[in-house]
């Protein structure tokens, strides 16, 4: 409905056109468009009348793209200070380094999803974008922090882009999305020097829980019909290694086509929380970025347990919403065993497997390192988010406290690192900043490491473990 839309989604068209592409469809089929030399005539487009999106000096969009400044509000709600919405002023990355982009998908439709945003009394989020042509909403400016990850030292260091869609209906996820998405996320991450990997650019369903009591209500979208090795190839970051069965790591990247988990409740899920609605009927068969873990190399064994999800130590399940049994493309895990055409990942404390033959491999040998127990310690902690110690906080501070998950990392066990980083906590709990300490980030001495240590990201204290190359030798 805009001028600017029209225009980027014709150029992806002639730009495709030009390029040439082989997809293969959702019912099997392998399509081939060759490339084809087309000058687009671009005097017609003033003739449609259609307005003019709004677009102001500092819309921090890619400039070909369709992108427009609809506003996030910031106001107070009462005489409280502390009673405010939807989002914080902050001041990154120079106050604080944004290290994550979040992508998310509204479970909604775009305008009301839009209406959404733009009330005071409701969550902030930085972009949403149209599911039919890719258009872009900026809401939040990147240098604010908004409300969209369900876990505060996430959000500090975060940007959101949620995308129309349902998360149990992979179509809504159209190929104009994807462009312009990747478009966007890659124009962000070269700006605000983010790297793009899969440590990095993260689905809402990778953000832990903030404590253990947290885990099971963190939400699951983009979900596993999210095509990531795809949205990587058009963010010009394809998933590639030189690693070797020897290198000691696996990055998971199935063919999205072909891969087609038995998923089953898609038009049952329950947001949030991933409980079953029985009957659980099949979901139909769709491409998939996820891979099935189970507790033994076979298909026949059951799944592994996340116990954040089922603390009784039942298996998980094939429920769509029930992601605590599954890898994703471009998660990179320590390799755990081998057997057959089976292959082992070290996953929340225990050996996982999944189904990854040498004729079609679901997974790419990885380089890179590892974090183990350092030696004497046969457990150590595992957090939901990297905060200082406490004497790193002032007086006029609160100290946040940090508490383990309920997962275990014993000795022996190795899990892929993400990044070392530094404890952090950025303060904002009022609305113009008079609260003591407000709009400040209070920084500790202990650093710690990011790990790939479920479905989610996690963190480790950096002094309770060793930071290694990836081991030589095929674990067994």
């Amino acid at each position: 409905d805009t001028s600017d839309a029209a225009a980027a989604f014709a150029d992806e068209v002639y730009d495709q056109l030009g390029q040439g592409a082989s997809r293969t469809t959702d019912d099997g089929q392998r399509v081939t468009l060759a490339a084809t030399a087309a000058t687009p005539d671009r005097s017609r487009l003033a003739r449609l009348g259609l307005r003019n999106a709004e677009r102001p000096d500092g819309l921090e969009c890619p400039v070909r793209l369709a992108c427009e400044w609809i506003p996030a509000p910031y106001e107070q709600l009462s005489d409280d200070p502390g009673d405010y919405g939807n989002h914080d002023l902050a001041d990154r990355p120079k106050q604080q380094k944004i290290e994550y982009i979040v992508i998310h998908d509204t479970e909604g439709y775009f305008g009301p999803s839009v209406d959404l945003v733009k009330r005071a009394d409701y969550l902030g989020w930085h972009y949403t974008l149209r599911s039919v042509d890719g258009y872009i909403a900026q809401h939040i400016k990147t240098k604010d922090v908004g409300w969209h990850a369900g876990n505060w030292y996430v959000n500090a260091k975060s940007i959101g882009l949620e995308h129309e869609g349902f998360a149990g209906q992979g179509t809504w996820y159209t190929e104009a999305m994807y462009r312009t998405s990747a478009k966007l996320v890659r124009h962000l991450a070269l700006k605000l020097g983010i790297p793009m990997d899969r440590q990095h650019i993260i689905g809402h369903d990778n953000v832990p829980g903030i404590t253990a009591a947290n885990v099971g209500g963190m939400h699951w979208d983009p979900g596993p019909y999210w095509d990531w090795s795809h949205y990587f190839d058009l963010m010009k970051a394809p998933f590639r290694s030189t690693g070797t069965p020897r290198t000691g790591l696996v990055t998971i990247d199935p063919d999205f086509a072909t891969n087609r988990p038995a998923f089953t409740g898609c038009n049952q899920q329950p947001p949030g929380v991933p409980t079953p609605r029985p009957p659980a009927e099949p979901c139909p068969s769709r491409g998939s970025s996820a891979v099935i873990l189970r507790t033994a190399p076979s298909p026949d064994a059951p799944l592994v347990n996340d116990l954040g999800l089922r603390p009784d130590g039942t298996p998980d399940t094939m429920y769509i919403s029930d992601h605590g049994a599954r890898a994703s493309a471009g998660q990179t895990y320590a390799l755990a065993g081998r057997q057959g055409d089976w292959t082992a990942i070290w996953y929340l404390g225990q050996k996982a497997w999944f189904l990854n033959p040498a004729s079609a491999p679901t997974a790419k040998w990885a380089t890179g390192f590892v974090v183990t127990p350092r030696p004497g310690k046969a457990t150590i902690p595992v957090y939901g988010r990297a905060y200082p110690e406490q004497a790193a906080y002032p007086d006029t501070i609160p100290y946040q406290t940090i508490s383990p998950l309920q997962y275990t990392f014993a000795a022996g066990q190795r899990y892929a690192v993400g990044g070392v980083l530094p404890g952090e906590y950025y303060r904002a709990v009022s609305f113009d900043g008079s609260a003591p300490g407000d709009r400040t980030v209070v920084r500790g001495k202990n650093r710690y490491v990011q790990v790939q240590f479920g479905h989610r990201i996690m963190f480790v204290n950096l002094d309770d473990v060793l930071v290694l190359p990836s081991p030589v030798g095929t674990p067994r």
